[in-house]
Order: C-alpha cells, then structure tokens, then sequence
C-alpha cells in the first residue's frame, strides 16, 4: 500500500517505520526529525530493532494514498484536516488518543476508520523512537461492523510485522480505551510516576475511579461497556506497560500541552449532556489544566 503518516511524533513514527518494511510509506512530521529521516532513515530499537528508509516531508498537503493514518495530538486534529482535505486518499486511520474520528470524518471525503494502538513508543532523538512496549493495533468501522476497507488496512498492517486486529465492535473499544487513558495519563503526570505505580494504592483507586466514570458515561452514550470490564482493561494495561511513562507524563516532563481535552474534558462535556457526575474528571482535568496556564502552554 501507499501509505501517508500524518503525525510523526513518536507513535506516528513508530508505525511508519515498521510498515515501510513492506509498503510504502511518507511520514509528515517536523524538522530536526524529518530532515533526519531523509538523511538516515528511522531507527527502531528497543522491544523491537527496526530500521527503514520512509520518505519524509514537513508539508501535508495536497498528498495522495491508498491510507492516511493519523497520529497528531488530539488538539491538532483541525489542522489535520484542513491538510488531509486537500489530498485525496482511499481512508483515513486515527490512531489518536480520545474520540476524534467524527471530527475527522465531518472535515473529509475520504472513509475514517477508528483505531487504538498499544504499542509503546518514545521519540528519543531526531529519526530514531524506542519501542517501550509491544502491543496491539485494533482497527475498523468507526459506528461498527464490517467494512472491507478495515480488512484491507488490518492485512496491510499484519503483512508489515504489526500485531493488528481488524474489530466490529469498535464504539466499546474506543471508549475502553478511553476509560484505560482516562484512568493512567493524568494520574501519572501529575504524580510523576510510571504506569506500574498506579497497580495498587491511592493512585490506583483514583485512576479506577476515573475508569469507572468513563464507563458510566459511555454507557449513557449507547455504548456497552462495564465497570467490571473497563476497570480489567485499565489493570491489564498498567501491568503490561508497567515501565512505561505515559504520552502525559512525558508532554509534562517536556513542558507541553496535554491532551486533557481529549482524554478528560471530553467525558465531562458528554455527563454534562446526560446529567451525570463525573467529580474524577473534573478534577483531574482542573489541575491539569492549572498546570498548563502555569506554564504558559495554554492560554
């Protein structure tokens, strides 16, 4: 396949470089990083040892491809689209953290696919990503069901080395996945500690109950997920990641913008809709939110 790679930030690069092993493959990213992979390609090296030669462009627009895979921050997804709009594109795969791919697919002509991915991936320098964990990409039909152009997609991915699976039941497993960073990244960053701190403790009761709010809500919204099974997935995924420091825990360790809107603010607006408490959330994102101010990376 010819594939664009939207968002080459860590996880963006990680994919992008394990598909180039079969397909081809651009990631659009930024300087020093791009310039570096034209020069030298992407290096891959912890749980997996990889290295491919993509090609690398700053530019986004008026690009064409079998698939758009979008990896931006979440925030960025406005820009995503003015770009990817001026393309002309097969489909369009998010891999973002929230619930963006109704943004996407009200921005675009091209088909959106939703997708999760678990792979663990930290941008170490210019043109090279450590993959701190190996997990899983699950991908299909953003309302459900079948779709062939997810079929496609999922064997594209399997063909390259990425342990993918092609799901119907992707309305629960965006919003599991949102009740597993709802319950791990602001805890984290805010506390300053890795994923397996949150196995047992107050900072694992915190990050359960924010888990089991985000189901509450999703439940509101038509979706079927328990706290039973929201709250497995979020203590499967801190044991599996336990090393790991989370995408928020390194933007705070960096002094950038988080994803609170994405992951927090978007279980408060959606209570909000259906009259539903959410005391974690709303606290979890007020301090995130006072950090940012106070470090001036939201105005």
């Amino acid at each position: 396949m010819d594939i664009l790679v939207f968002g080459a930030g860590s996880l963006g690069t990680l994919v992008g470089a394990v598909l180039a092993r079969t397909h081809d493959v651009t990631l659009v990213g930024r300087d020093p990083h791009v310039s570096n992979v034209r020069e030298s390609g992407v290096r891959v090296s912890g749980a997996l040892d990889v290295h491919t030669t993509p090609a690398a462009t700053t530019a986004g627009e008026g690009r064409a491809a079998d698939l758009a895979i979008v990896t931006v921050k979440s925030f960025d997804t406005p820009a995503a689209v003015d770009a990817l709009s001026t393309g002309a594109f097969d489909a369009v795969l998010s891999l973002q953290n929230g619930l963006t791919e109704g943004e996407l697919a009200a921005g675009l002509d091209a088909p959106v696919l939703a997708g999760t991915a678990t792979y663990g991936a930290r941008l170490t320098a210019p043109g090279h990503v450590e993959c701190t964990g190996v997990g899983r990409v699950v991908l299909g039909a953003r309302r459900g069901g079948t779709d062939p152009r997810a079929e496609r997609v999922g064997k594209a991915f399997r063909d390259a080395g990425l342990d993918t699976l092609v799901a119907a039941d992707m309305p629960r497993r965006r919003w599991e996945k949102l009740a597993v960073n709802a319950g791990i990244n602001a805890v984290t960053a805010l506390a300053r500690v890795e994923n397996g701190a949150l196995a047992e403790g107050p900072g694992s009761e915190l990050a359960h109950r924010a888990a089991r709010e985000t189901a509450r809500v999703a439940r509101a919204e038509g979706v079927s997920l328990t706290n039973r099974r929201a709250r497995a997935s979020l203590a499967e995924v801190v044991d599996a990641t336990s090393a790991n420091r989370s995408s928020m825990l390194q933007d705070v360790d960096a002094g950038r913008r988080t994803e609170v809107d994405a992951i927090h603010g978007v279980v408060v607006e959606r209570a909000e809709r259906h009259r539903l408490d959410v005391p974690t959330h709303r606290t979890l994102a007020a301090l995130l939110r006072t950090w940012e101010r106070g470090r001036g990376v939201r105005s």
